[in-house]
């Protein structure tokens, strides 16, 4: 019997577009290859609609897409629309409402690719984050007093559960327990965050005895941006706050080569998932078959993965590891020696074999 899956296809704003449709040439490849099927459901949800419509989500399509185990987002951002509208409007509120509660970014050099840091190569860098993704200052909690007066206070509060801590804490370790170093670093800045981050420390340390196998080990952010770039290798998986992660993580996007080969994932274990590169829209590279595709294709690898198609899923990064040492130049826009429809063909013939 055929296995099917149906996935959710947002594909957004800017390069958007470009890139979703060469992730799905590479992800059908890999389902011919694999033997299962793929059906796709594909969503306007982006700055055209809300320009057209002042909506950015309409009313039941949070409810529409809980019926899917996977989402597939191209990039939300429209130089027509104030920034925040569109990034609280769509993104935040489908990681909230569909509570994708852990934002998962494998940092990873692959053979071929350049990266900023002397004397590093993919030995050295190889780690994953796992971020925090629903709670911190991006719970939006916060006001103005005297707001347009010399006297203004602005407020923006930290906001983290018991609960909220503890599942994204467990699912690191879990993460950390499936690899062959076996070590979780909690990131975080405990000596001046000494309410906030002294619950995460509590949790950490509570939930890690459940855990012998797996090392513990802790830096503060400002040593662990330090860390990623003198000595990566230090690394095996971390664990942090929503915030800090979502800074930490961009970083990591540089040492491994760029934000043209950064993918993540944002994570509901039991309910709908959002897989996406981590740039932004590229709004200057519209239309012009330039932007570099593999972050795409890489989110839809670990989409394959994610719906259980481990095999696939492997075949996807393979492919996209033999690309980059063999037949691409370069993994910036418009350098790559050839445009992001010849990278997705490429791609999806290495997938076919």
């Amino acid at each position: 019997m055929a296995r099917n899956h149906e996935i959710a296809v947002i594909p957004g704003d800017g390069t958007g577009p470009e890139v979703i449709r060469e992730g799905l040439k590479v992800v059908r490849a890999a389902a011919e290859r694999f033997g299962f099927e793929i059906k796709t459901r594909e969503y306007d949800f982006g700055g055209e609609r809300y320009l057209k419509t002042g909506e950015t989500l309409p009313d039941g399509a949070v409810d529409e897409l809980r019926g899917f185990k996977v989402v597939y987002l191209g990039a939300i951002g429209h130089p027509g629309v104030k920034p925040g509208i569109l990034e609280k409007g769509i993104l935040l509120r489908l990681r909230f409402e569909l509570d994708q509660y852990i934002n998962l970014r494998p940092i990873r050099l692959y053979p071929g690719v350049e990266t900023p840091l002397k004397n590093k190569g993919p030995a050295e860098i190889d780690f994953v984050v796992v971020r925090e993704n629903t709670e911190d200052v991006y719970a939006g909690i916060g006001g103005f007093l005297k707001k347009g007066t010399p006297d203004e206070v602005a407020l923006q509060e930290m906001i983290y559960t018991r609960k909220g801590v503890e599942r994204c804490v467990r699912y690191a370790f879990e993460l950390a327990r499936t690899r062959k170093r076996k070590k979780l670093t909690l990131c975080a800045k405990t000596n001046v965050l000494t309410y906030a981050h002294d619950l995460w420390q509590r949790v950490f340390d509570e939930v890690g005895a459940e855990y012998p196998d797996v090392q513990r080990d802790y830096a503060h952010v400002d040593a662990t941006c330090m860390w990623m770039v003198k000595s990566p290798e230090f690394f095996d998986v971390i664990v942090t706050t929503n915030m800090f992660g979502d800074i930490i993580t961009d970083l990591g996007a540089m040492i491994q080569g760029g934000m043209g080969i950064a993918a993540g994932a944002n994570i509901n274990p039991s309910g709908t998932s959002m897989f996406e590169p981590i740039g932004g829209s590229a709004p200057k590279y519209t239309g012009k078959n330039v932007i570099n595709p593999l972050a795409a294709i890489s989110a839809g690898g670990m989409m394959l993965d994610f719906l259980g198609e481990k095999e696939a899923g492997r075949a996807v990064e393979e492919a996209v590891m033999k690309a980059v040492s063999t037949r691409i130049r370069c993994l910036s826009a418009g350098k790559m020696g050839m445009g992001t429809d010849a990278v997705g063909d490429l791609v999806a013939s290495l997938v076919r074999g």
